[in-house]
């Protein structure tokens, strides 16, 4: 292994969150970052820990195999209520999206602590504005989102037939879907907590 390659190593090991191949360059300076990367992808291959790319930015992570160890040790995180789920899944199929448009989707109202809950986790950010009356903040998914969720893009989300075959979605009939489309305009309120 060349002292460049040593480097890029160094410089991944040290970070305390994934870097792009941009931010690898400005630390390590001229020299092929990507054949680097790809050098210390299969020097770690097979062993315990390893270095992987997730929505183009790069990490050493415990080897997917060897995770089951760690768990033990780790505090046990709070579950998501159902709100916070069906809130995140929103969210990351739809970004950006409002708070007004979360509500239309779900049919009831968002509690205050269901977005927190999410934003606390790392998981959702603040996005722009958009250029409408009232200028209602948008919400979008995190890097931190992707990285627990094993995803590179949000374009690695299961599609319907996915949800479907794994038996995540109610067969619904063509007529009670269109049904459910098209629906009445009334927003219940919502009593989870999240």
């Amino acid at each position: 292994m060349n002292e460049f390659v040593r480097a890029v190593e160094a410089v991944l090991f040290a970070s305390d969150e994934p870097l792009t191949v941009e931010d690898i360059a400005a630390h390590v300076g001229d020299g092929d970052v990507k054949a680097a990367l790809e050098e210390l992808a299969a020097h770690y291959d097979a062993r315990g820990i390893e270095l992987v790319e997730r929505g183009k930015r790069w990490h050493f992570q415990t080897a997917s195999d060897l995770a089951h160890l760690l768990r033990r040790e780790r505090e046990e995180p709070r579950r998501l209520s159902r709100a916070a789920t069906e809130t995140l899944a929103i969210i990351a199929y739809h970004e950006p999206v409002s708070r007004a448009e979360i509500e239309a989707i779900r049919g009831v109202q968002i509690s205050k602590g269901t977005l927190d809950v999410l934003m606390e986790a790392g998981w959702v950010r603040t996005g722009a504005r958009r250029e409408t009356p009232g200028r209602p903040l948008t919400y979008a998914t995190t890097r931190g989102f992707l990285t627990h969720f094993g995803l590179e893009s949000r374009r690695d989300l299961p599609g319907i037939d996915d949800l479907k075959a794994a038996g995540l979605l109610d067969p619904l009939d063509d007529d009670a879907l269109q049904l459910q489309l098209e629906g009445d305009d009334e927003v219940e309120t919502e009593d989870e907590d999240a």
